[in-house]
Parts: structure tokens; sequence; C-alpha cells
């Protein structure tokens, strides 16, 4: 039997991770292992009961004010432990967060290879974006085998020396759990009633205009800036702007101090993973700098306008179903105002392809894990 730890610590991971790791535990001569570090605890924990995963360990590393050094320092230490207690044959890491990095690192340090779900998107700036782009190059030249998501990224895994033998283009998991979750939605009517529920009353005659923003780099005035269009936007009257608003105080303050007041601006809280897969299908617009939005939207025909000035993305905006505006408030309302006037744009954007996936991402890890 092969021993696989899928390792991961916040919602992205763990949405990303999800369909990996029911594949392996329905795969013969696998014993699938679930380790969670908890760097994002109530976020990961919504996402574990979605996807009923029941990790082997949790590190619970979280703290209230927690610093990139802490949560380091802190998976590093106690990954070994795990990798001594649960003698894995390989371990799984997913992207770029904190724990990614930690992760592999400390399965170097034990000698269990490492794989890399979502290898090789690079945006060429170590600091943008930040601290992820740096997360991402490291964890590459610890582990042993790349699933980057498409063609593009093989590339740069190529441009950086990494043997072709190690590389396996897969197409991204996102879209796996994507699909999975709009098969949820769609087979259990109750599910969307309720989500309905949770969510503002909204005006039929109005569209909807969903917005997510977390990112560091734009905390130094970036979310200012973004919330001044956002106001602007919502002065036409025609729109109504939902903002599940992320935990991070200095998120949290920026919103609440500058959109609270609007009528048409709706700030609720974080959503977990079903009910905002629903809002998305209900939206008309999306302004985020999530990374994983950027992959997911595409497949429910939304356009997507990206506020940061780089993208470890680029497929989706060469494909023309996302637009980097970064947080320039004069461009953020000239470009949502073009897709919401003029329908010719708006179509441009939201039937162009997605080069994500197919929703076999996962199938394709575990063939290769396989096979190698």
């Amino acid at each position: 039997m092969m021993r696989i730890l899928s390792v991961f610590g916040t919602r992205p991971e763990a949405i990303k991770m999800a369909p990996i790791v029911r594949r392996l535990a329905a795969t013969p001569g696998i014993t699938s292992l679930v380790c969670v570090t908890a760097q994002h605890r109530q976020m990961l924990d919504q996402v574990l009961r979605l996807f009923s995963i029941t990790p082997d360990r949790d590190l619970d590393v979280m703290r209230d004010g927690q610093g990139l050094t802490w949560i380091t320092t802190s998976v590093v230490e106690r990954m070994a432990d795990i990798y001594a207690d649960l003698q894995p044959d390989r371990v799984l890491v997913q992207g770029d967060t904190t724990t990614t990095f930690a992760a592999s690192l400390a399965g170097f340090y034990a000698k269990v290879p490492v794989g890399h779900v979502e290898a090789g998107l690079r945006t060429g700036n170590i600091h943008s974006p930040w601290p992820e782009e740096m997360n991402r190059r490291l964890t590459t030249h610890i582990a042993d085998l790349h699933f980057p998501p498409t063609e593009q990224s093989r590339q740069n895994l190529l441009r950086e020396g990494i043997d072709p033998s190690r590389i396996v283009v897969t197409g991204n998991t996102v879209i796996d759990a994507l699909l999975d979750a709009l098969a949820i939605l769609d087979a259990e009517p109750t599910w969307a009633a309720d989500i309905r529920r949770m969510l503002p009353r909204f005006d039929p005659a109005k569209r909807i205009i969903l917005v997510t923003g977390h990112r560091r780099e734009n905390f130094d005035g970036g979310l200012e800036r973004v919330a001044r269009g956002l106001l602007r936007l919502a002065m036409r009257g025609d729109v109504e702007i939902v903002y599940p608003v992320h935990l991070n105080p200095n998120v949290r303050r920026v919103a609440e101090a500058m959109l609270n007041s609007h009528d048409s601006i709706h700030l609720i809280p974080p959503l977990d993973y079903l009910p905002f897969v629903y809002l998305m299908r209900q939206s008309d617009l999306i302004i985020t700098d999530s990374g994983g939005v950027q992959e997911e939207a595409p497949s429910l025909g939304k356009p997507v306008l990206v506020t940061r000035d780089t993208t470890e993305r680029p497929e989706a905006v060469e494909a023309g179903t996302v637009e980097l505006v970064g947080t320039d408030t004069d461009l953020l309302v000239t470009r949502a105002s073009r897709l919401l006037d003029d329908r010719a744009a708006y179509e441009r954007m939201s039937f162009a392809h997605n080069p994500y996936g197919d929703g076999k991402a996962a199938a394709r890890i575990v063939d290769a894990l396989l096979t190698r």
C-alpha cells in the first residue's frame, strides 16, 4: 500500500485538495492520509464538512494576529512529528500558501518526496502576490513531482530547469470541486432555498456585482481605492453589490468604514463554499483579487475584473474571461461600467473559453502517483 499524505491549511487549498483526497481514498493500493495545519481555522473547517473530509492529524496553528514567521516555524516544527508518526511514502501540497512551503520544507528534511499540485504558476515578481509567489517558487525546487494545471505553467517549470519527466499537466482541481458543488446544488433544491434565505434580498430589476478582496499587497491603500470604485458603481442605481468580507481585520476595517452605509452595497460575513458557488452563479459580474475565483468564474460564464496588477494565471486573461484592472479607482469604474452597459463586451467575456480544465484533474494526479 502506498501511503499518501495530503497537507493543507486554508480554505482555497482545502477546496482544491478535496477532489484529490476523495479520489485517493477510493483508489485500491493507496492509503490516503490527511493533515491540516489550520492556518485558517473557520474557513478551512466548513470545506472539510462540505466534502466529508476527516483529518488524521490537525496542527491547529492559527493564532490571533499570526504572522508569516509564526505560521512557517510552527508548521515546519510540527510537521516533523507528523512525518515521523505517519511514515508517508509521499506528501502532496497545493498551490502557494505558507503551509505549502513549510510542509514541503519539513518533508525535505524528513526525506519524504513532495508532489506539488497546481505547480508552475508565475507572475515573475517575487513581491506580487506576496508571499505567495515566493512560496510557490521555493516549493517547486523542493518537489520531485509537479502537477501544473496548464501547458503555460509547464513551460514555466521547464524554463526553471525542472526535469520534463517529472511534470504532468493535469488541469486545475478547482474545476473538479466546482462541478461537485454545482451537482450538490442541482441535486438538492433545499440547499439553494436555504442559501437564498441567508443572503440579502436583491432587487430582481438590478444586476448583481459580487466582490471579494483579501490580498496583502492591497492593504497599503489598494483596498481603499477599490472601495471608492465600488461606491461610484453603487451610485449608478441599477446594480447591487454583495461583498462577503474576509475575516482579516485589515480588510474588515476598510470595508466597514467606507461601504457600510450605502443601501446598494451589502456587506455580509464570509460565505461557506457552497453558498459562495451559488452566489457566483447568480451574479452578473465579479470583482476580485482571488486566484481561485479567476479559475472558477469562467466555467460559470461570469466576467471577472481582477483588482491586482499581476496575475499568476495569465491563461484566463489571454482567453478573454478575466481582465486585470489593479486598484486604480477610475479604471475599475470604467471597465465595470463597460461590461454593464455594453452587451457585446459582456458577452465576449462571458462566453469565452475556460482554460483551466475539464473536471478530471484529480484522476490524472492519482494516476500519475500510481505510475511513477
